[in-house]
C-alpha cells in the first residue's frame, strides 16, 4: 500500500470520531478558530512559573517536559516560542539562508506541495491581510520542500502539512524548519516511508490497548470492524487536520513535543473510550491525563504481541476472502468456458491455438463448394454420358 492509496482510504473515515476531512481539492474542514481565551488565574500562575525557569536560564529537559505535560501545557504562544525548540533540543537561531519558493519550483514534489498549501487557507489566522496570507503559504511550502529537499528518503504526505503550519505559525520560519527537521526524522519517519505499511501497523496499537482497558469497547469495534483507518489522520497529522480549536491544536502539540512518538495513538485511544462514555466534551487535559495513564500503564512493548496478533488475524481473513471470491468466480464460468474443456484443442479458437477457427472456417468453405459445385460437376458428367450412349 503506497501513500497515496492509503490516502484515498483516509477520505472515507476522518468524520468517524472528529470532524474534517482530506477530500479532493476542497478543504471541508470547519475553519480554524483562533480566539484567545482570557488565561484563568491558574494558568497565569503557571505562566509565571514558566517564566522565572526562562529568566533563570539553568534548567533541564525534564522541566520543560513536566511544564508541557502538566495542566495548562505551555499556556500561550510567546512561552511556546521559546520553549519548543527546547522540548526538542534544536538551535533557535534565525541567521540561516532560507531559499525563495521560485528556488525550489524543480523539486518532484512542488505540485503536491503547492496544491495542499492552496488547501490550508481555513489552518491560517482569519482576517490577516492578503499580502500576509500569501507570504505565510509561501513560507509554508518552502518549509516543507526544505525537509525532503535535505533529507530525500523522506516521501511527503498528505497531512504532513498540517503539522508544518502550526510549526510556522508559532515559532516562525527558521525555527519551524529545524523542528520539522527534527521531527520527520524521528517522531514521523515511519510516516515518511514510501509506503504507509509501518504506519499502517502502528495503528493497530489503538485495538491492542482497547483490549487492555476497554475488552467491552474492544469487541464491539472489533465484530463490527470498524478498523483503523478513521485514525490515520489523527496520527498522521498529530490531530492537527481534525481539530477546529487553534488552541487545542497546540496544547496537544505541547503534550507530543514532551512524550515518546507513539503516544498520539494513546491520545486516539483515550478519545475513543470518552467519546464512548459521552464525555468528550471534556476538556483537553482530561484526555492527556488518560493517555498519559494508558502509557504507563501499557507502554508500546506490552502491547507488541497484540498488535501481532490482530495483523496476523487481519491477514488470514483477507486471504480467506480471496479464496472465497477465487471459488465464487470458479463457479459462475460461463457455458462457453465449460464447454471449452470438453471440445478438441484443434477446433478451438484461444490464446493457445489461432488456428482452430481458421481450420474450421476451411471446412465449411470447403464442403459448401464441393455440395454447390462438385454436384453440378457429377450432374453434368452424368448428362454427357446419357447423351453419347443414345446416340
Amino acid at each position: 500500500m503506497n501513500n497515496s492509496d492509503t490516502e484515498e482510504k483516509v477520505l472515507e473515515g476522518d468524520n468517524i470520531l472528529i470532524n474534517g476531512s482530506f477530500e479532493g481539492d476542497v478543504d471541508t474542514r470547519s475553519e480554524l478558530k483562533f480566539e484567545r481565551d482570557i488565561e484563568s488565574e491558574d494558568e497565569k500562575c503557571k505562566r509565571k512559573c514558566i517564566e522565572k525557569v526562562l529568566v533563570c536560564g539553568s534548567t533541564t529537559l525534564k522541566t520543560w517536559k513536566n511544564f508541557a505535560v502538566s495542566k495548562y501545557g505551555l499556556v500561550a504562544d510567546d512561552l511556546r516560542y521559546q520553549i519548543w525548540p527546547l522540548l526538542l533540543e534544536v538551535d533557535p537561531s534565525t541567521d540561516e539562508k532560507i531559499p525563495s519558493l521560485e528556488e525550489l519550483a524543480d523539486h518532484p514534489e512542488y505540485q503536491q506541495v503547492i496544491l495542499d498549501v492552496n488547501r490550508s487557507l481555513k489552518r491560517f489566522p482569519p482576517g490577516i491581510p492578503y499580502e500576509q496570507r500569501v507570504a505565510l503559504q509561501d513560507q509554508l511550502a518552502v518549509l516543507i520542500l526544505r525537509v525532503i529537499l535535505k533529507y530525500p528518503h523522506l516521501r511527503y504526505y498528505q497531512g504532513y502539512h498540517d503539522v508544518a503550519v502550526t510549526f510556522l505559525l508559532v515559532v516562525g520560519e527558521a525555527v519551524a524548519f529545524r523542528i520539522m527537521e527534527k521531527l520527520s526524522t524521528e517522531h514521523l519517519q515511519e510516516c515518511m516511508e514510501p509506503t504507509l505499511e509501518k504506519t499502517d501497523y502502528r495503528l493497530n496499537y489503538i485495538y491492542a490497548l482497547l483490549y487492555k482497558v476497554d475488552r467491552e469497547l474492544y469487541n464491539f469495534m472489533d465484530t463490527a470492524g470498524v478498523g483503523t483507518m478513521f485514525a490515520l489522520p489523527w496520527y498522521l497529522t498529530w490531530f492537527g487536520h481534525s481539530l477546529n480549536q487553534y488552541k487545542d491544536v497546540v496544547r496537544l502539540y505541547d503534550f507530543f513535543l514532551a512524550t515518546p512518538f507513539l503516544m498520539p495513538l494513546y491520545v486516539a485511544t483515550a478519545l475513543i473510550i470518552y467519546r464512548r462514555t459521552e464525555i468528550l466534551a471534556e476538556c483537553c487535559d482530561m484526555v492527556l491525563i488518560s493517555a498519559s495513564k494508558f502509557y504507563q500503564d501499557y507502554p508500546p512493548d506490552t502491547l507488541e504481541k497484540l498488535v501481532q496478533k490482530r495483523v496476523e488475524k487481519a491477514l488470514t481473513e483477507r486471504r480467506k476472502n480471496e479464496q472465497i471470491m477465487r471459488n465464487r468466480l470458479r463457479s459462475q464460468r460461463s457455458l462457453w468456458v465449460r464447454l471449452n474443456n470438453h471440445i478438441p484443442p484443434w477446433c478451438v479458437f484461444n490464446r493457445r491455438n489461432k488456428l482452430g477457427l481458421i481450420f474450421a472456417a476451411a471446412t465449411v468453405v470447403i464442403s459448401y463448394l464441393y455440395y454447390k459445385y462438385g454436384i453440378n460437376s457429377r450432374l453434368s458428367l452424368f448428362g454427357l454420358k446419357k447423351h453419347l450412349s443414345d446416340e
